[in-house]
């Protein structure tokens, strides 16, 4: 039997193999066809090399992979796949071996790669791992300990609850699942959105995987095969939302250099001999970098040395032996590197899932990202349930860095991940304080999830044509405190006067053609900055000296906006008069108020890896705290840098009537007819139908099992 690729209309694969094996290579090799660009970018993202091509902009990324040893986990965790579950191992490997046999045919239609002189490489067994840990070693976003410490030494420990809320660097997600009782055919629904840095191409691929064994249409990750996070395969369907679960912690280290390396200082008050290497980065244009990489017995010391953090405080160990110094560096414990287990055994059950149970049973082995997850088969049968590894340990060791040198601070096993009901028919989840409540420390404000909670209540059954609607929702309820604030204010200019009225009769929707959304956006933007610029704030204005990669994190602008509505809210802000902030910044917008709609300052701005020609892109809907969260960030820019890096509707009744969508297209090439065909569906709200009829297709491409082995 040979193997077969297909395209549908919008240029999205659809591929059918005799074997598991052999659909793992042909999603290899159609995604390098596809992707590239995209695949090389991240796997030399991964080991720390991209600098080689990209040049300096790249450094800090590859600094920060090389310290906190991301191919060498990727390396470990296959060795250990490899061990406990070889059939998965060799599923692996197949998918890499198809990068392999696409990579050169992809190069060459991609002009990137012409750009900076890159000839493609070859990819590992263990390379699906290493990008899977590289695009989501951030996510738990660990930096918020460093920013928390901050404001902890210089405001108090009463600024980690004003300050709390869905940070710069973490991704989000909408999901809801409706059961039979809540939709018009009797079967469940499913539907959301991922929220993450929009990136051309996207983060997710749109593919089918079909094969004896099962039939699935999904979103996978380029360069990792199956389709991990949201799926259909006929009987059952998955979907999942950050979790928002705290499963990383940071120590801080003291180190001292010996003439046989560099030691760490343990619970226990002994000296440690730590691991230490120096690793040298190229750098296009521009001289090689040393790099050392240091591992205690914590982790890996991803900030400071010996030689201290660069300028940043250290804390004096109250131990009063001789020679005691201040603390100097700061080490990353994260699961895998710890287990040696990314999780990927899970990949092929969830393939193979035929029920609900079969979902659950398979995510028992999921490791990390920890995500809530929400399924439903077509028995009618739903579940709604956590997936990962968060460590049992001290409470401490969630809200900040904790000194490596007490005791009391090491893990102790695992939590049992968390199951939840479905109430009333429906689950909803946006990041919210859910089922993963015990396991973090931060979650999403509620109002994307009591938005879509109370969109669907306003039918009594919904079809997989009326749920995109909800996908769009543009109102803001996080614009509450500052309206308020606004209506109590008097003495007012008339300009400010009247602005002040026309805001408060505004609908508080961020529409794309609302202009009185502008004028809320610029007066936020107003307030954050005079915020951030009270005296109060002063010592977090200059971030202290860590690695450049986790810097967004410590913006105190960025801190104030996305904490906003707390900090307007709250009885008492450090003696700041909030209601003159508010009055200051209204009187100064009131000069020269936005005369144009949001969608012309909230545009659309993918991360590229190579910058591109200077062109507009299109403008949007929505905001960080809409159901429609195209984020911006508030005193900083209007632009969106994140927000749906695909929507779906997954329909248990009938397959062929589910949709899907990405920003932009199938295709990474640009300029091909599929590179952003998508981009108008996704701007107005709309799906692309799924298609699982093999006479609606374009056959592409076949492979004898001789031509794949080849």
């Amino acid at each position: 039997m040979t193997t077969e690729t297909y395209r549908d209309a919008w240029g999205i694969p659809h591929l059918r193999a005799p074997s598991a094996r052999e659909l793992a290579r042909a999603q290899g090799r159609v995604t390098a066809v596809d992707r590239a660009w995209q695949l090389e970018v991240e796997r030399h993202r991964a080991r720390g090399t991209s600098a080689s091509f990209l040049g300096a902009s790249a450094l800090p990324w590859d600094v920060f992979a090389r310290r906190a040893r991301l191919d060498d986990t990727a390396r470990r965790c296959f060795a250990a796949l490899e061990r406990r579950d070889p059939e998965t191992a060799d599923w692996v490997r197949a998918y890499a071996d198809g990068v392999n046999a696409g990579l050169a045919e992809g190069a060459a239609r991609t002009p990137e790669f012409r750009r900076v002189g890159l000839a493609p490489g070859r990819w590992e067994p263990w390379t699906p791992l290493g990008v899977w840990l590289g695009t989501h070693i951030l996510f738990a976003g660990f930096p918020a300990k460093l920013w928390r410490e901050e404001a902890i030494r210089h405001l108090g420990p009463d600024a980690v609850g004003l300050f709390a809320t869905d940070g710069p660097g973490t991704a989000g997600s909408n999901g809801w699942l409706l059961s039979g009782t809540r939709t018009t055919t009797g079967l469940p629904l499913l539907a959301g959105d991922p929220h993450r840095f929009l990136e051309e191409p996207g983060v997710y691929q749109q593919i089918r995987l079909s094969c004896p064994e099962f039939d699935v249409v999904g979103l996978a990750v380029p360069g990792v095969p199956g389709t991990a996070h949201f799926a259909h395969t006929g009987p059952v369907a998955w979907s999942i939302t950050n979790a928002m679960a705290d499963y990383q912690d940071l120590y801080r280290e003291r180190l001292r250099r010996t003439g046989a390396g560099v030691e760490a200082l343990s619970p226990e008050g002994v000296w440690q001999r730590a691991v230490r290497r120096v690793e040298v980065v190229e750098v296009a244009g521009e001289p090689a970098v040393e790099v050392e990489v240091i591992e205690t017995e914590r982790g890996p010391v991803i900030a400071g040395g010996p030689e201290g953090l660069g300028g940043l405080e250290g804390t004096r160990v109250p131990s009063g032996r001789p020679g005691d110094v201040d603390a100097t560096a700061i080490a990353l414990r994260y699961p895998p590197r710890v287990t040696e287990d990314l999780g990927f055994s899970a990949l092929l059950p969830l393939l193979r899932a035929r029920t609900v149970a079969d979902v659950d049973r398979a995510l028992d082995a999921w490791a990390e990202p920890v995500n809530v997850v929400q399924a439903a088969d077509t028995t009618g049968a739903v579940l709604h349930r956590v997936a990962g590894r968060v460590p049992v340990r001290a409470r401490g060791n969630s809200l900040r860095v904790v000194p490596a040198w007490e005791k009391g601070h090491a893990w102790q096993g695992w939590h049992t991940p968390p199951h939840a009901a479905v109430d009333d028919g429906m689950a909803v989840m946006a990041n919210q304080r859910g089922p993963a409540g015990p396991l973090g420390v931060e979650f999403a404000p509620p109002h994307r999830a009591t938005r879509i909670r109370t969109l669907l209540g306003q039918r009594p059954a919904w079809s997989a044509t009326d749920l995109p609607a909800i996908h769009t929702d543009t109102h803001l309820a996080s614009a509450a405190p500052l309206l308020a604030r606004l209506a109590t204010l008097t003495a007012l200019t008339p300009e400010a006067a009247r602005l002040r009225d026309r805001l408060l009769s505004w609908n508080r929707h961020m529409d794309a053609d609302s202009t009185e959304a502008a004028v809320y956006a610029a007066l936020r933007t107003a307030v954050v900055r005079r915020l951030a610029a009270h005296p109060a704030f002063a010592a977090l204005t200059e971030p202290p000296a860590y690695p450049e990669v986790l810097l967004p994190w410590m913006s105190l602008t960025a801190r104030v906006g996305f904490a906003l509505e707390h900090l307007l809210a709250a009885e008492e802000l450090y003696g700041i008069d909030r209601s003159e902030t508010v009055r200051g910044a209204l009187e100064e917008i009131a000069e020269a108020p936005p005369a144009t709609p949001w969608s012309d300052a909230h545009r659309v701005a993918p991360w590229r890896a190579l910058p591109e020609p200077p062109y507009t892109e299109p403008g949007l809907a929505g905001d960080h705290d809409c159901v429609n969260c195209t984020t911006a960030v508030p005193g900083i820019t209007d632009l969106a840098a994140r927000g749906p890096a695909a929507r779906y509707v997954w329909d248990l009744d009938d397959r062929e009537n589910s949709r899907w969508i990405v920003p932009f297209g199938a295709d990474g090439v640009p300029g091909n007819p599929h590179h952003r065909d998508q981009l108008p569906l996704w701007l107005g709200g709309d799906l692309a139908q799924v298609v699982t009829d093999w006479t609606r297709l374009t056959l592409e491409h076949t492979d004898t099992p001789e031509e794949s082995h080849a």
